[in-house]
């Protein structure tokens, strides 16, 4: 192994026969300003040297350069060659790099030109581009029903029977472990309260109306928003990039009628019966959430609770499962087909139709609170 020179820097003053000069002798190289530990002392021996610009530098002496010596120097200098250089040819690319570095400029971030008005005027175009976009979706697909309610035969039977396969059965699970999971807690924190004032029986109250009317129609559109609705756009948009739709078009083939209809009806038909489903689940956790801390038995509860929960709570709901079925189902068919054929655009759509479709939901769900306010209180 060759022993490392140490770096120096030796400063011969100007005479009659040689200007002011500095000799570079050593190994210029960075594992041995580590292993010597000079980078402090050289870095202060070239602060020192660069306030004497008309300088000549010989660099024949060097041992080894490497980019990090060469840097230092470079830094040395201004960042430009000094008038008198003496170079070696193999030391000449480290410095030409350095030069071309130099000369690159970055460029500063632009700021934006939109002033906040300018802002919300965009907010508000694109959000009418969208509202434009929904109602011609949603006039399409009034039109698509009435054709195959006058022609039965063009009815896509498997498209709708799979779809409800998909977002109705698969969805059993999720909806049902959610569901008791939901009914447990709002019976464990009501009895608490209820428990306090000794009121146990009005439990039965509060899970029948809560869960019926409101908490199981909004927790299974919520779920079916963030799982099938997701699905729908993310099928839609592949089918975007894959360019699938525009073969459809070219064969003739309506998109309104074999992609957007059955998802509409599947949903809306697959939604009451998830509905149905969160609601017993959900009662049936809570429960047995009331039997362990009220002692409370399950057949008392079966049998207490249509004397206190009015049938017109579970109408109400079945109604909200429809509306909400179709109502993602049309939102997240909305944002798949405004997809670009790019696969930056499919995460943003999906993710934001997911978002849309709850926000829709929660809106639904309050218009109809508004709506049936006096219906269904015994």
């Amino acid at each position: 192994m060759i022993k490392s020179e140490t770096p120096q820097l030796i400063h011969t003053p100007s005479s009659e026969s040689q200007p002011d000069t500095v000799t570079v002798t050593g190994c210029w190289q960075v594992h041995v300003f580590v292993e010597n530990q000079l980078m402090h002392k050289i870095g202060l021996a070239l602060n020192r040297l660069s306030q004497q610009p008309d300088m000549r530098w010989d660099l024949s002496q060097l041992g080894a350069l490497d980019h990090i010596g060469a840097q230092l120097l470079w830094n040395c200098w201004g960042k430009k060659r000094p008038g008198q250089l003496i170079l070696l040819p193999t030391q000449e690319a480290f410095f030409q790099r350095l030069e071309q570095a130099n000369g690159l400029t970055i460029s500063k971030p632009r700021k934006s030109r939109l002033t906040q008005v300018m802002q919300l005027g965009t907010v508000m175009l694109n959000f009418i581009s969208h509202l434009f976009g929904f109602t011609a979706l949603l006039g399409q697909l009034i039109l698509d029903a009435c054709h195959v309610i006058r022609h039965p035969g063009r009815i896509p039977r498997k498209e709708i029977s799979a779809n409800v396969f998909q977002m109705g059965f698969n969805a059993l699970g999720i909806t049902a472990l959610v569901g008791v999971l939901i009914g447990i807690v709002l019976s464990y924190l009501s009895a608490q309260q209820l428990r306090t004032f000794g009121g146990d029986i009005y439990i039965i109250n509060i899970l029948g109306v809560s869960i019926i009317r409101e908490l199981g129609p909004l927790l299974a559109a919520i779920l079916v928003a963030g799982r099938s609705g997701s699905a729908i756009t993310a099928q839609l948009g592949v089918m975007r990039v894959t360019e699938e739709l525009d073969a459809m078009l070219v064969m003739g083939i309506p998109h309104g009628l074999r992609l957007i209809l059955p998802k509409v009806i599947a949903l809306a038909v697959a939604m009451p019966l998830l509905v149905i489903w969160t609601d017993a689940m959900a009662l049936i956790g809570g429960m047995f959430s009331a039997n362990l801390i009220l002692d409370m038995s399950p057949r008392f509860f079966i049998e207490k609770l249509p004397d206190v929960v009015a049938i017109a709570n579970f109408y109400i709901g079945l109604i909200k499962g429809v509306t909400f079925g179709a109502v993602i189902a049309l939102v997240s068919c909305h944002f798949g087909l405004r997809i670009k054929p790019n696969t930056e655009s499919l995460g943003q759509g999906t993710t934001t139709s997911v978002v849309s479709a709850i926000t829709v939901v929660i809106i639904l769900d309050a218009v109809f609170a508004i709506m049936f306010k006096n219906v269904g209180y015994s």
